[in-house]
């Protein structure tokens, strides 16, 4: 059956969008074919014109949203000036979106060391060859840098990059949007004024 057809509110269930999400979530693990777990991510540039790129999610609790980059890449640039981001999660299969925006911090070295440890050893180079966002001259140049690095390491695994971390995106707000017929579609939003503050939840227009 088309979601779209589907009227289901218990959808929505719940005061607490953390709970909510984590089920929205399971369902797309379930059901979306390609990486559930992709999300786009917003920042500023210095000139107030705003970036959009995807990453993925590795990580998530009731502190917040977790990814990892280059902090020396735009969006590392970007968030060290200015600590706010939103997020997009969209899960086309089930015909869902869940929108965030909040302040960023960057996650502990601890939660960075742990999760570097746990990548690919070919994603662990490649984070040390590469100079992320900035003006490559040639794909040579960047094949030739990663077989530097993977020699340099041989028989060990690489560190972490000193220059390579994690930001967690601290909520804010929260709108869940579900499609229906005649673009008349359900959303409901999660707001506070600050990170200790309760939740206020209120359905919007389609």
């Amino acid at each position: 059956m088309d979601p779209a057809e589907v009227v289901d509110e218990g959808l929505f269930e719940g005061d607490d969008p953390f709970g909510l999400f984590g089920r929205w979530l399971k369902e797309a693990e379930a059901g979306e074919p390609n990486d559930p777990n992709g999300v786009a991510v917003a920042t500023v540039d210095a000139d107030g014109m705003p970036d959009v790129r995807m990453v993925l999610l590795k990580d998530w609790d009731a502190r917040g949203f977790v990814f990892y980059t280059n902090a020396q890449s735009d969006k590392g640039r970007q968030l060290e000036a200015d600590a706010k981001a939103a997020l997009l999660f969209h899960w086309k299969s089930l015909r869902r979106q869940v929108r965030v925006r909040g302040s960023v911090e960057p996650v502990t070295d601890a939660e960075s060391d742990a999760y570097y440890a746990s990548r690919a050893r070919g994603s662990q180079v490649g984070a040390w060859a590469s100079d992320q966002s900035r003006p490559l001259p040639s794909r040579a140049e960047l094949e030739a840098r990663v077989q530097a690095v993977d020699a340099r390491y041989a028989g060990e695994a690489p560190p972490r990059p000193p220059f390579w971390r994690g930001y967690r995106v601290q909520p804010l707000s929260f709108e869940f949007w579900r499609d229906r017929r005649s673009r008349l579609h359900d959303r409901m939003a999660f707001r506070r004024d600050d990170l200790q503050a309760p939740w206020t939840t209120l359905r919007l227009y389609p």
